[in-house]
């Protein structure tokens, strides 16, 4: 069996352009709400983990009822192309409000700012589930770790493009010292980025084809399944297989209450600990980044050796180890260095040991059906941390110090190692060796 590179290729444009906005918006959103609006740390915290509260009840929601939509373009696509069209025009008025509030503040402007950003956050949260569904809805089980591996790829390449366009247009030379950025040109950047993604996905993925086509596929392999029918046309999960999705949703969400923590934060951390402005912490990141890039399809390839469970494992391990060394490195060095370039690669490296495997390791739990309800399970789990963690980081960063941050990564990422222990179920599963030799020929 081999997995359509080209269709999987394409169907991760979704996730490019997911992720090039929130890369932007972790990284821009926070320097807009301190240096502009001059919050502090527990309330900027506080608004940067609605987008998590708001995707808390969206993801699950939407998710559910992509599964249920059935239009002549898919059940998914019509979530994606709405979603994408109202964030494109959206995240384009708030570099204009900012801009606005700096040259004469005002009570409106503040209100207006929070009501387009809550907005924006409605409009991403329509169509993140139903675009990362749609990976699973064309791909056989046994296949996606390593589909999840160039869809992680993708979204990489999303945030790496972000990542040097802010480098090149806000280098440290040019921002270094200034009351107030302009933002403007960079959110238009990104939202053109979207705006094409989306449109090649729309052009050349036929959703309804390649659902119909992989459905026939699974119905001929019933192993696939964990799932028991209860005869209502509802997913039945046995017990056991119930306790491992729990500790693997707990495990999720520790990792990313570690992992988040640094995102938001990281580039608010390097200007008060390193003075380093957005340019020089999107060059680190875009190390990290980079780092992932090279890793997710080796990273898929190994899980499909050795497993999905111990290669998050091994991930785990390695992720808190570097969070460990960025707050030795933060405290002894005053500037950005080659040290601290391999450290930020080496977190990308572990991050995709991570990220390619545990959606596939949920929704391998359920049946074909259900997979937009169960990448929304994964995303409350995702999500939930991501509400917690920028109000508590942040708190302690202020109450404490700063380079309490990457204390509090690496010991909310460790213990994911402990909940990961206790799940048994959703593991790479040996391929059948019957029925399949049609499908290699699909592979163009």
């Amino acid at each position: 069996m081999k997995l359509n590179l080209k269709r999987t290729f394409i169907v991760g444009l979704a996730f490019l352009s997911i992720c090039a906005f929130w890369q932007m918006y972790d990284n821009v959103i926070p320097l807009i709400l301190t240096n502009t609006f001059h919050l502090n740390e527990t309330y900027s915290g506080a608004i940067m983990a609605a987008d998590n509260v708001l995707a808390l009840v969206l993801l699950p929601l939407f998710g559910s009822l992509s599964d249920k939509t059935d239009t002549k373009i898919g059940k998914r696509m019509p979530f994606i192309l709405f979603g994408t069209g109202m964030a494109v025009i959206l995240m384009n008025i708030l570099p204009i409000l900012d801009n606005s509030y700096y040259k004469q503040a005002s009570s409106f402007k503040v209100i207006s700012f929070v009501v387009v950003l809550g907005l924006l956050l409605i409009a991403m949260g329509t169509y993140r589930s139903p675009a990362v569904a749609l990976m699973p809805d064309v791909t056989p089980k046994p296949l996606r770790s390593k589909a999840n591996a160039i869809i992680n790829l993708m979204g990489a390449v999303g945030g790496i493009i972000y990542l040097a366009i802010a480098a090149v247009l806000y280098p440290n030379s040019k921002t270094l010292g200034l009351d107030h950025v302009n933002y403007q040109i960079l959110f238009i950047v990104v939202s053109a980025i979207m705006f094409v993604a989306v449109g090649l996905l729309y052009l050349f993925v036929k959703e309804p084809e390649l659902v119909k086509e992989n459905k026939k596929l699974e119905e001929a392999h019933p192993e696939w399944n964990l799932a028991e029918d209860d005869g209502s046309g509802n997913e039945k999960l046995p017990p056991e297989v119930k306790r491992s999705l729990g500790f693997l949703l707990a495990s999720i969400a520790l990792w990313f209450i570690g992992y988040n923590a640094v995102t938001t934060w990281f580039t608010t951390y390097v200007s008060v600990v390193m003075g380093q402005g957005l340019g020089g912490a999107s060059t680190c990141l875009l190390v990290a980044t980079a780092g992932a890039i090279v890793s997710y399809i080796p990273i898929g390839n190994i899980a499909s050796r050795i497993g999905r469970k111990k290669t998050i494992m091994g991930g785990i391990i390695l992720l808190s180890t570097m969070f460990a060394a960025g707050f030795v490195l933060t405290s002894i060095f005053d500037s950005i260095n080659v040290i601290m370039f391999i450290s930020f690669a080496l977190v990308g490296l572990a991050w995709a040991a991570i990220n390619v495997n545990s959606l596939p390791m949920v929704v391998e739990m359920c049946k074909g059906s259900d997979i937009g309800k169960f990448t929304g399970y994964y995303y409350t789990a995702s999500m939930s941390a991501q509400i917690v963690t920028p109000i508590l980081a942040g708190t302690l960063m202020r109450l404490i110090s700063y380079k309490i941050l990457f204390i509090y990564a690496a010991f909310f990422v460790l213990c994911s190692f402990v909940t990961m222990t206790q799940v048994k179920h959703g593991d790479q599963k040996i391929e059948a060796k019957k029925g399949l030799a049609a499908y290699e020929d699909m592979d163009d």
